[in-house]
């Protein structure tokens, strides 16, 4: 019998050689200096080889304790080789059930008819951060709190809209893999995401204070930069919609007889057309606008690039300019504009409905998408001559 020490220093040769343990167990020394463990056995008449791995991933005691349980299978009249196929073609079988294999059979379905940039975002998120943590464990076994730690741990580096979406992506996998017989619950289903993710600060934009408005006003009068940066921001204290749907508005969307202006629902934050009743003092600094800019299709086409939008920022450095850097954004125009109209008393669901915001009530809101249309024209024309008056007051005759 060999012990330890004859095993851990046996040198390589220029042939390979053998040393021999008994009961049909030797150590294989090859010539390039690695040592395997082999075992020699009988069924009937021949003689069947089989390795039971490197020394010393594989110790002396463990290879003699394989080696006897190889004898017992054969003196049962089994063959190790039969059963160790047998094994290995279910750990290949168990792999179509782990948590990695099931998620890229869900993409391969999923992924069907949706863009390529999109379907490259989703799995370059499973790649990075749900395989590590659960790619390799049985998908029926995966349990909350594992997906719980892994969410937690997105989180934790700063990304939790990336620990949201992961999260999504997560559950929707298990879906399929109920659907298809791999388990046959969804843990996520147990979760949402606000019960282990840390409470969103609610951004909160720059703005003046409404007496602060007549001052502002007088200086977006006064602007020397372009005309069109000048009407934009006109455009915006009046119609208070965000900055993004008013640089990137087509020609197209406005009726300014009806005075009227159509936001397509893809322009919109909530993906549902908006429409927008215009004051007359709208509907003149957009005819205003049509002869500055010349443009066939946008409103407020780029100074450098005729064929794209104003750039975001025009509108947030030209009030730089003014003197309100930190103080006053261009979405701070829809704050501004909600609180005056509320302290005067107008219906809080025009506001809303005006401002484009998401009702609670998704049922009411899929009936709100065009209404109070009368109601809100009055509102916007009231909006429109408050900001006239705040610069030029009212004079009123006095009788002799």
């Amino acid at each position: 019998m060999l012990t330890d020490l004859q095993v851990r220093s046996a040198k390589a040769t220029e042939k390979d050689y053998k040393l021999s343990d008994g009961r049909g167990l030797h150590l294989l020394v090859r010539s390039n200096g690695a040592k395997l463990w082999q075992v020699r056995y009988w069924i009937g008449n021949k003689e069947r080889k089989s390795s039971l791995g490197p020394y010393p991933e594989v110790t002396l005691q463990e290879a003699r304790e394989s080696r006897e349980e190889l004898r017992r299978l054969v003196a049962k009249g089994l063959d190790p080789q039969d059963q160790k196929r047998a094994a290995e073609a279910q750990k290949r079988d168990s792999e179509s059930f782990r948590f990695e294999a099931v998620a890229r059979g869900w993409f391969e379905t999923w992924s069907v008819g949706k863009s390529e940039r999109h379907a490259s975002y989703v799995i370059r998120r499973l790649e990075a951060d749900a395989f590590p943590a659960l790619g390799r464990k049985l998908i029926s076994e995966i349990r909350p709190p594992e997906i719980v730690a892994m969410v937690r741990e997105i989180a934790g580096r700063g990304a939790r809209d990336i620990a949201k979406r992961v999260f999504q992506t997560t559950s929707q996998i298990f879906r399929f893999s109920v659907a298809n017989g791999f388990c046959d619950s969804n843990p996520c289903a147990h979760i949402r995401p606000g019960d282990v993710l840390p409470a969103l600060r609610k951004r909160h934009f720059a703005r003046i204070d409404a007496k602060e408005l007549p001052d502002l006003l007088r200086k977006i009068e006064a602007y020397r930069g372009e005309p069109s940066t000048r009407i934009a921001i006109q455009l915006l204290a009046r119609t208070f919609v965000r900055t993004a749907e008013l640089i990137g508005a087509r020609w197209a969307e406005f009726d300014l007889v009806a005075a009227e202006w159509r936001i397509p629902a893809e322009r919109m934050k909530m993906k549902r057309i908006h429409v927008v009743p215009l004051s007359w003092q709208c509907v003149e600094l957009l005819r205003v606008m049509k002869t500055i800019s010349g443009h066939r299709e946008l409103v407020f086409p780029g100074q450098t690039d005729r064929k794209k939008s104003m750039s975001n920022n025009t509108i947030l450095l030209a009030l730089d300019r003014m003197g309100y850097k930190g103080r006053m954004t261009g979405h701070g125009f829809r704050g501004l504009a909600s609180t005056v109209l509320h302290e005067n008393e107008f219906n809080h669901l025009h506001i809303e409905t005006q401002l484009a915001h998401q009702e609670r009530n998704q049922v009411s809101a899929s009936y709100n998408g065009a209404q109070y249309l009368r109601q809100r024209a009055a509102m916007m024309q009231w909006w429109s001559d408050y900001l006239d008056s705040s610069v030029r007051p009212k004079v009123t005759q006095l009788r002799a």
